[in-house]
């Protein structure tokens, strides 16, 4: 999940040369929904004997929800941003997710409780996104910071979506390609109902702008996703999020070697404190490993 959702920013950065956002996010939405459709239709998986489909009308709803928060929105911001903002910055963002899903689980939905140090991470979390941005240096509005916050935005869309999922959809009796497919599958039918105003324009396709929409859909927006949600069953969803370890190493290593992409000094040094952020919230590192540190220190002195 993790390389994959990572060469996502690359993909997207390449497309921009033939196609808008939007025709980037109404390709990888439909791809995707064909590609888990296919699957769904070939092995027909049930679970404990059930149906494929779920039959409740509020589950289709449930899933209407995620497919709004956690694809349609946040693809169409982060294809948006991509005009405006690097691939590495743009993946950068994307490992805010942790953060923005503890807080979604603890305050919104109530599935998970923070402890202090957990606290002490969301906070340090915040601090590197303003320092990722350099709000110092802007002195209006500009399509870098805008680009910015919407990738912003698209991470806090996702902590929403991993939420919502644990606390309503993710202890029902489904099928992970299935959730997968609805979750997919409905966003793609509103991007279909929304081509008129988002893909009907002109292209330009080469090989490689087609392989990376491919790529986009039927493996980033497709077998991920079933991945994912095998993930957030078996890790509930602030450890489900902690792909985004791997996701910003990996849009950043192929930003930089791809595209000669580079930094400010402010945009590493922010990232690092999110990565901290990302591990006191995720109990990978505690507060008392700090004090434990400090106190060996003075007494060696």
């Amino acid at each position: 999940m993790g390389v994959i959702w990572g060469s996502s920013f690359l993909f997207m950065k390449v497309a921009l040369d033939g196609v808008s956002f939007g025709q980037i996010a109404w390709s990888r939405l439909v791809l995707g929904g064909l590609t888990l459709g296919l699957i769904v239709l070939v092995n027909r998986p049930r679970v404990n004997g059930g149906p494929v489909l779920p039959r409740e009308g509020v589950v289709w709803l449930h899933f209407l929800v995620i497919a709004i928060s956690g694809c349609v929105i946040p693809h169409l911001l982060f294809a948006w941003a991509e005009q405006y903002v690097s691939s590495s910055l743009a993946s950068i963002y994307n490992a805010v997710t942790p953060i923005m899903t503890a807080l979604m689980a603890t305050l919104a939905f109530r599935v998970e409780k923070l402890v202090r140090a957990q606290v002490a991470g969301v906070v340090l979390g915040i601090v590197g996104v303003v320092v990722i941005i350099g709000p110092w240096q802007y002195s209006s509005l500009t399509g870098d910071l805008w680009g910015q916050l919407a990738c912003l935005g698209a991470a806090v869309c996702y902590g929403f979506t991993f939420g919502y999922t644990r606390r309503f959809l993710s202890g029902r009796p489904i099928a992970a390609s299935t959730f997968a497919f609805l979750n997919i599958g409905i966003a793609g039918a509103i991007m279909l109902l929304l081509t008129p105003a988002l893909a009907w324009s002109p292209v330009a396709l080469t090989v490689p702008i087609v392989l990376c929409l491919v790529a986009l859909g039927a493996l980033g927006t497709g077998l991920a996703y079933i991945w994912n949600i095998n993930v957030l069953r078996a890790w509930g969803p602030t450890n489900a999020s902690t792909v985004t370890y791997v996701t910003p190493v990996v849009g950043v290593a192929l930003g930089v070697l791809v595209l000669a992409e580079t930094f400010s000094w402010h945009e590493p040094t922010g990232a690092l404190f999110v990565l901290l952020g990302i591990l006191l919230t995720q109990k990978r590192l505690r507060l008392r490993s700090f004090g434990a540190s400090g106190r060996a220190a003075a007494a060696s002195a």
